[in-house]
């Protein structure tokens, strides 16, 4: 794909959930969400993330449909943090480090790393980085780790953007033609 999709932030939720799985139904999906909308509601999701080329069926698995991921974590992930520079920043990652560092939300190991990457690794580096805090999401999601349904969202209000129990009365069905 070489456009990558707009996506929700549940879209996304979902999808970075797929890409720990590989591959997965609906149902595994849905069951991995912590305190999740109705099974109808993350099925619109995959279908809408179907529609914008983000994932494909692989195969049917009895009557559901297996997905995987037809994007990269990688240029999604970068994506998504060019939009929330660009959103809340001005496109400037210093104040963003900043208020990480007033947070508490960096260690000193993170600065450093930062400081490294910055000063000779250049784009490889930060790719490196970047692919490795991939499979550090996915170790920490195969270890259990919690998923919030709404990465960001204030006062744990569930996020759906758009997405509402439309086809509530097809909950409970697993696989769409």
């Amino acid at each position: 794909m070489s456009k990558l999709p707009n996506l929700s932030r549940f879209e996304l939720q979902c999808l970075r959930l797929l890409w720990d799985e590989d591959e997965a139904t609906v149902r595994h999906i849905h069951g991995k969400i912590e305190d999740p909308p109705s099974y109808s509601t993350v099925r619109k999701i995959f279908e809408r993330l179907e529609g914008k080329g983000a994932i494909e069926r692989v195969r049917r698995d009895g009557a559901a449909w297996v997905y995987r991921s037809a994007v990269a974590p990688t240029p999604v992930i970068q994506r998504e943090i060019r939009r929330f520079l660009d959103g809340l920043f001005n496109g400037s990652a210093g104040p963003l480090v900043a208020h990480l560092a007033e947070m508490d939300a960096l260690s000193l190991e993170d600065l450093k790393e930062i400081e490294r990457l910055a000063a000779g690794d250049g784009a490889e580096g930060i790719q490196q980085a970047a692919d490795g805090a991939v499979e550090e999401q996915k170790a920490a999601a195969g270890a259990g780790e919690a998923q919030r349904v709404s990465d960001g969202a204030e006062d744990g209000q569930r996020v759906v953007d758009g997405a509402d129990e439309e086809g509530k009365a097809a909950d409970g069905e697993e696989g769409a033609a």
